[in-house]
């Protein structure tokens, strides 16, 4: 299998400088946004924007985590699957702009899956979606609202971000 680097540490921070603009363009400031990440890598991103976003707009951001296991359509196929934490923040979710952060958007059944947990936990005023890399393929009507980057890829290809704080670098690789 070859690899090849399609994102660095800098294109990283870049994009997600970018997103965080984009986001506060979007919600017309911080007043009542909500970071959620969605286990395992939008946590880590989601964790990433907080801090950027509040640098821009000098108010903290709330951020959180949001376990979709037990929502998934794909149980059955990968039953050893196991539970992640699901952090809301002080305040909940009810009438709040909640950004769901994730690292790879392929098909959208984990952002389905995501709109299951978080209503099953409340009702924001509305959900965006904030993504790393937007690679195609939907099965679903899903469409980000906040994207890095998007990268064509074939089916057969796989996209693997690696991060720092749990991989021990920042990338972004296609492999064939």
């Amino acid at each position: 299998m070859s690899a090849r680097t399609v994102l660095q540490e800098a294109d990283i921070a870049r994009a997600l400088t970018r997103i965080a603009h984009e986001i506060l363009e979007s919600n017309r400031g911080a007043e009542g946004l909500v970071l959620l990440g969605i286990p395992t890598r939008g946590v880590t991103l989601a964790d990433r924007l907080g801090p950027i976003i509040a640098g821009i707009a000098e108010t903290e951001v709330p951020v959180g985590s949001l376990d979709i296991t037990l929502f998934r359509d794909d149980l059955s196929q990968h039953p050893t699957r196991s539970p992640k934490r699901t952090d809301i923040p002080d305040g909940g979710i009810d009438g709040k702009t909640v950004v769901l952060v994730d690292d790879v958007l392929f098909s959208g059944r984990s952002i389905r899956a995501a709109l299951d947990a978080l209503q099953s936990i409340g009702r924001p005023a509305a959900v965006r979606l904030a993504i790393l890399v937007d690679r195609g393929h939907r099965e679903l009507p899903i469409r980000p609202d906040f994207v890095g980057k998007n990268i064509p890829s074939s089916r057969t290809e796989r996209v693997n971000v690696r991060l720092k704080e749990l991989d021990g670098a920042d990338e972004v690789t296609i492999e064939s």
